[in-house]
Order: structure tokens, then C-alpha cells, then sequence
């Protein structure tokens, strides 16, 4: 006879054969995980993430996950091309008008 080998279920601990194979565990709150970092800070202004992006929006802020999508490489771009050139073309209207203003 071989090992002997046990199982707890709760406080009880049971014995089982040894080609015995736990069924797979279904974890409950698994979708709250992600929001576990939130609750645990115990911050008052937000305990979840659809709370802290609100948040966030309605202080114009954003998060560095905004930025995954190649916005800060096009972004680092335009940096360097208004280093090379000295001209930021987000900014041609903004000229525009103030060159307007001063004429008038």
C-alpha cells in the first residue's frame, strides 16, 4: 500500500485514493479582484475602477492606460519634430488669431 493521502474540505479532513484529482475550484468573486486594490486603500472618493476613471473624467486627468495605444510614440513625434522645426502644428489656429487680433 502506498502514501496516504488527505483532503480537507472546511476543517474536515478526508481521505482519498492516491490518483485522486481535485475538481477544479470555482472562485466566486474572482470578477472583484480587480477592484480589491480600490476597496483596500479605503480612499473615500472612489472604491472601484468605473469610480476612479469618473474621477478622473470629471477632473480632465486621465490614466497612463489611455496612452497604450501608440499615443505616446506619436506624441513623442510631435516633440520632436517641434524641436527640429520650432513649430507646433497643434497650434497653427491659435496663431492665426492672435496675428488677427493684433491687425485689428
Amino acid at each position: 500500500m502506498g502514501r496516504r493521502r488527505w483532503v480537507y474540505y472546511g476543517t474536515e479532513a478526508v481521505e482519498v485514493s492516491e490518483d485522486y484529482i481535485a475538481p477544479p475550484r470555482t472562485v466566486a468573486d474572482s470578477i472583484l479582484w480587480n477592484d480589491r486594490a480600490y476597496q483596500d486603500m479605503n480612499d473615500p472618493r472612489f472604491a472601484s475602477r468605473t469610480q476612479h476613471r469618473q474621477y478622473m473624467k470629471d477632473r480632465g486627468l486621465t490614466t497612463m492606460d489611455e496612452y497604450m495605444s501608440g499615443t505616446w510614440r506619436k506624441d513623442e513625434e510631435r516633440r520632436i519634430a517641434y524641436r527640429k522645426t520650432g513649430l507646433d502644428p497643434t497650434r497653427k489656429n491659435d496663431i492665426v488669431e492672435a496675428i488677427h487680433k493684433i491687425k485689428r
